[in-house]
């Protein structure tokens, strides 16, 4: 059994690096700017959101292996003969789209990235359409966790990051998830990532309209302090002449 799954993720690992090469996929997680000494976190989904999916997908190869079954049993009592040649074709179909759908699971789960700093964060899936979204924490307005049954099974939950405005709209297999909504999908650690966010929120709205985390004390330098005094004085010759005309 070990020689088995080593010798799949050999083959899968050799697949992958083809399909990096032949559609320019990033494998590496999405880049933000940041500052020195800023924390910066990358992640992916936990391990269980793969079984997650996986079950999904055997969930939905017993439904039509089994619907097969009943149309071959109905198509040998009609016509044994055409009952055969169509259960060929369509067995091959079968095992060919459910490899390519089984492939499909580990690319989604290796292109999928999370990544935070201390005023945005950026989410990536996606390897045929690559979906990037970028959402500054000072736009965000609410930060949801759900759980549906089967995902409890798994240990896993979703994030809902409902933003003001900014990022794209993204979509999942059991979310419908509207424009100016980040997702972020199959975390074991969700409380401990909303509550980073929401920290970021209040420190971003703390910052007011000034530089993020700057508490230095602002002076005026004898440049501002002269230009002021010319302005003033300007201002005084203007009034002056306005009372004199009137």
């Amino acid at each position: 059994m070990g020689n088995i799954e080593e010798l799949g993720s050999k083959t899968y690992r050799g697949i992958w690096r083809i399909l990096i090469r032949a559609f320019r996929v990033p494998y590496r997680p999405p880049v933000l700017p940041t500052r020195a000494g800023e924390q910066y976190e990358a992640f992916k989904p936990a391990k269980g959101f793969l079984r997650y999916m996986k079950f999904w997908f055997w969930f939905g190869m017993v439904i039509v292996l089994a619907a097969e079954i009943v149309g071959l049993c109905f198509g040998y009592v009609a016509e044994p003969f055409f009952a055969f040649i169509g259960g060929s074709i369509g067995g091959s179909i079968t095992i060919a789209t459910s490899l390519l759908a089984y492939l499909a699971i580990y690319l989604r789960f290796d292109t999928t990235w999370y990544v935070f700093n201390e005023r945005s964060m950026r989410l990536r899936r996606g390897i045929w359409t690559i979906r990037e979204s970028t959402i500054t924490f000072e736009n965000v307005q609410n930060v949801k966790i759900s759980q549906g049954p089967v995902q409890r099974l798994f240990g896993i939950f979703d994030l809902v990051v409902e933003t003001a405005g900014g990022g794209q709209s993204l979509e999942s297999a059991h979310h419908q998830v509207a424009d100016h909504v980040g997702l972020i999908e199959g975390v074991q650690d969700a409380k401990r990532i909303q509550q980073m966010i929401l920290s970021k929120l209040r420190k971003s709205n703390s910052a007011g309209l000034g530089d993020e985390g700057d508490d230095e004390e602002r002076t005026w330098s004898t440049a501002h302090l002269k230009l002021l005094r010319e302005i003033r004085d300007v201002a005084k010759a203007l009034e002056n002449n306005i009372l004199r005309i009137s």
